[in-house]
């Protein structure tokens, strides 16, 4: 299969070029820079020059190939629902070329805002109103002819000095002085590792059905304190307690996040699409002592 990837040269990005190729399959990959561009080449993957914005580049990619799998996203959270509206409209263009073709499209949402506060299922359904509105703009797409499909990411990790919203807050303690975490620090996030989840959207590319997010969770839930904890022994900073009222002036725009509890489960994707996690778990990757020097 011929699959167009937006996002080819990402942090997980690159993990599912990767995974597609070594597995008989051929990556069009979206480049907005020459260096994104060289990167693709290296990977063996064939340049499609353009961006999330490009809205023609977007339609051209989907069309000409077998599959489309939408990975980029602008991770600037303070313009988070400006953002969510440009991945909107990226997703609106690339499924009106799509309807009718029964070809299969992944659009790519998160675990963390799914159901908070109780462990979330593939079967609970988007909440509306988010500011990320990729899940129901791509699902939507289902009922117009396409095999589309979502993937939920929770914490990413397996590449040193990335993982998810724990960059966040590392940077922030950096900043601060302090690691911290909000109240008791019992809330949770998911995680798994980017080799797992390149591997879940090949298998969902090449078997999953029309309608269907999958959860790309090993862990179910990891508490932020066991992280706060984890960066604090990285940058040699005391670790210390937030109150939830004080959580906007300390964490900024990552506040919302930071006191959430997302934990997840990954139960029925693993039945649906015999796809089991191998790779080393979230909180034992992260601490190792040389994961975030870089």
């Amino acid at each position: 299969m011929r699959v167009f990837i937006t996002g080819a040269a990402g942090f997980i990005g690159t993990a599912t070029t990767k995974e597609l190729i070594a597995n008989g399959h051929e990556v069009l990959g979206l480049a907005r820079s020459d260096a994104n561009a060289e990167a693709l080449e290296r990977l063996g993957a064939e340049v499609h020059r353009g961006s999330l914005e490009d809205l023609d580049s977007l339609r051209r990619g989907a069309k000409e190939t077998d599959g489309t799998i939408h990975l980029a996203f602008i991770h600037d959270f303070s313009k988070f629902a400006e953002n969510g509206q440009i991945d909107k409209r990226a997703i609106d263009a690339m499924g009106e070329v799509l309807a009718g073709s029964n070809k299969p499209f992944i659009v790519t949402s998160g675990t963390l805002l799914v159901a908070p506060g109780r462990l979330a299922t593939e079967q609970d359904p988007v909440r509306p109103g988010l500011p990320r509105m990729s899940e129901a703009a791509g699902l939507a797409f289902a009922a117009r002819g396409v095999r589309a499909m979502a993937v939920r990411l929770p914490q990413v990790h397996g590449g040193a000095g990335r993982c998810g919203l724990v960059n966040y807050l590392l940077n922030s303690a950096r900043e601060k002085g302090v690691s911290a975490y909000i109240g008791d620090g019992g809330n949770r996030w998911s995680g798994a590792h980017r080799l797992d989840v390149a591997r879940l959207y090949r298998l969902a590319l090449e078997k999953g059905l029309a309608g269907t997010s999958y959860h790309a969770v090993a862990d179910e839930g990891v508490t932020a304190r066991d992280i706060a904890e984890i960066v604090g022994r990285h940058l040699k900073l005391p670790v210390t307690s937030i109150a939830p009222e004080k959580a906007s002036q300390h964490f900024g725009t990552m506040a919302m996040f930071a006191g959430m509890d997302g934990a997840a489960s990954s139960a029925l994707t693993q039945q649906w699409l015999g796809w089991k996690p191998t790779q080393i778990g979230l909180i034992a990757d992260i601490s190792r002592p040389d994961y975030f020097k870089v």
